[in-house]
């Protein structure tokens, strides 16, 4: 749904479907050149998994690459998600043009 708004707003979006690693997920971005990575995790591991992503993509030198999430996230933890690199969480119910304009201000669409 996200995927697919953010499409019709006219961004290039690499859907690398559902149970990636932090490794495959990464691993994708290089290859792909992203300028953000929008994760979804609805299972309660998002405190192990969004900071390996934006860890792994220290690694990589990708520190230009904006990384953000939602999915069933208490907002207790996610003062601990940004510290820990992940630039904006969404909760359930965030409207779709709240994140396109999110994703808007912090990366350019590609044409």
């Amino acid at each position: 749904m996200i995927a697919r708004a953010l499409r019709d707003a006219g961004f290039e979006v690499i859907y690398t479907g559902l149970h990636q690693t932090p490794e495959m997920i990464v691993n994708a971005a290089v290859q792909e050149d992203v300028d953000a990575i929008g994760l979804s995790i609805l299972s309660g591991a998002h405190n192990y998994l969004f900071p390996k992503v934006v860890e792994l993509l220290r690694e990589k030198k990708m520190r230009n690459v904006v990384v953000f999430g939602g999915g069933i996230i208490p907002d207790d933890d996610i003062p601990g998600l940004r510290k820990k690199g992940v630039d904006r969480v969404f909760t359930p119910g965030t409207p779709l043009s709240e994140i396109i304009s999110y994703v808007n201000d912090k990366v350019r669409p590609r044409a």
